[in-house]
């Protein structure tokens, strides 16, 4: 007999909503922060919407409930359940998840024909959940919250994904970890604090989690020892330095128009750095003599117009399909031209803009030729030039299904080309 489950009747909406709104803004231990899934659902509401489909309705029991009265005062502490569980903090209260469990447990058990271990008895609890609980299994599991919720229920829990980023968060957060649980961890630095008798209590993946801090600092200070000179850190305009988040390039092309006079222009399919309210910021182009190929990018910031703001979308394209406009003279540059150029290895590039952090704020920056050098040094390096002759050669073409089509329209026929710094930055 298919007995009817809670979600079939009522649950707290509101309260669910509230939690997983919440949820947007919290970054902090949240799986979002391992990896901005595109279609994550809300914790919150996938730890309800299972505990609903799992736990029968009171209805379900005339024997135990008999009556309307009875069913509804049920029906209200079952959503007491859900509300207190349906909050971020509720994560860590090990009183409240158990409670949870146990209500599962307890319609398991029912419809086995028998009682569920006592309560106050954890451990025996979760045992009973993995040996006769149903297991759940989400076939399209993405950024692994279904997988996640139903292990933190207490139930064994199961995903795929055809996604091999998706396995990986799968991975992450639900396969590795239960592993470690309640161990302690293994790093140098413990290892000694154990050794002067400052032992400690390792709950839950608390150990895993050290051994990742230790271990991922070590090799960020590895990294900053060995290629620390190719990141240079950004001026601010008050004298101080920022650290870089990113540097953009724009390719730039030899103009095919004569008044030009051979000189390399850029390829951007876009001036707006930020469209952000209150924070837009641009590059615009400037003609000027004296710089590199006559033409320089000022970074700005401020508000603009949204006839300006169209006009920056569009950067050095042309109404006209693919095709370019020159920064000089003003002249159509067709895409025939630049795969020609490209397939020629013609192509070249510049620096755009540099993007710091300041205050966990982004900071757009001018370019600065210092930063193009050290970008430019690099095909010195020996392990690039092995990289290049290797699986970045020629003998390894682009695709345009992994690429969208951009380096097929640039005429870059490899993953070599499509990474290339230019050594020679001059006209």
């Amino acid at each position: 007999m298919v007995r009817k489950k809670l979600i079939e009747v009522s649950i707290p909406l509101e309260a669910i909503n509230v939690a997983s709104a919440r949820e947007k803004s919290i970054r902090f231990g949240h799986p979002s922060t391992l990896h901005l899934w595109w279609a994550r659902r809300p914790l919150a509401a996938c730890r309800a919407v299972l505990f609903a489909q799992l736990v029968d309705d009171p209805s379900a029991w005339p024997l135990r409930f008999p009556t309307e009265e009875t069913q509804d005062a049920e029906r209200r502490r079952l959503h007491k359940i859900i509300e207190r569980m349906v909050p971020w903090e509720a994560l860590t209260d090990d009183a409240i998840l158990s409670d949870a469990r146990w209500e599962i447990a307890r319609s398991v058990a029912w419809g086995l024909g028998e009682e569920p271990p006592p309560k106050a008895e954890r451990q025996a609890v979760l045992d009973y959940l993995q040996a006769k609980g149903p297991a759940v299994y989400d076939p399209f599991s993405g950024g692994g919250t279904i997988p996640l919720e139903a292990q933190r229920l207490g139930l064994q829990a199961y995903g795929s994904d055809l996604n091999p980023v998706a396995v990986l968060i799968g991975k992450a957060l639900v396969e590795i970890p239960p592993k470690f649980t309640d161990l302690a961890p293994v790093n140098p630095k413990v290892r000694a604090e154990g050794v002067h008798g400052e032992l400690r209590k390792w709950r839950a993946v608390q150990g895993l989690a050290d051994d990742v801090r230790y271990y991922g600092q070590w090799m960020r200070d590895q990294a900053q020892i060995r290629i620390g000179h190719l990141y240079p850190k950004a001026t601010l305009s008050d004298g101080s330095e920022a650290t870089v988040i990113a540097w953009l390039w724009a390719r730039t092309v030899r103009s095919p128009d004569p008044a030009a006079k051979g000189r390399m222009v850029p390829l951007i399919s876009s001036f707006m750095l930020s469209t952000k309210d209150e924070k837009k910021a641009w590059v615009e182009p400037v003609i000027d003599p004296d710089a590199q190929d006559g033409w320089r990018l000022d970074v700005k910031t401020g508000t603009l117009s949204r006839a300006d703001e169209k006009r920056l979308e569009s950067g050095t394209k042309s109404a006209k399909g693919q095709a370019f406009t020159c920064v000089l003279t003003g002249s159509p540059i067709e895409r025939n031209y630049i795969q020609a150029e490209g397939k020629a290895d013609r192509l070249n590039a510049r620096l755009m803009v540099i993007v710091a952090e300041n205050d966990r704020k982004r900071v757009f920056l001018p370019p600065d030729r210092t930063h193009e050098t050290i970008a430019s040094s690099i095909n010195d390096d020996p392990v690039v030039a092995d990289a290049r002759a290797g699986f970045l050669s020629a003998a390894t073409p682009t695709r345009a299904m992994i690429t969208g089509g951009v380096c097929s329209a640039y005429g870059l026929r490899s993953w070599g080309t499509s990474f290339h710094i230019p050594s020679d930055y001059r006209a």
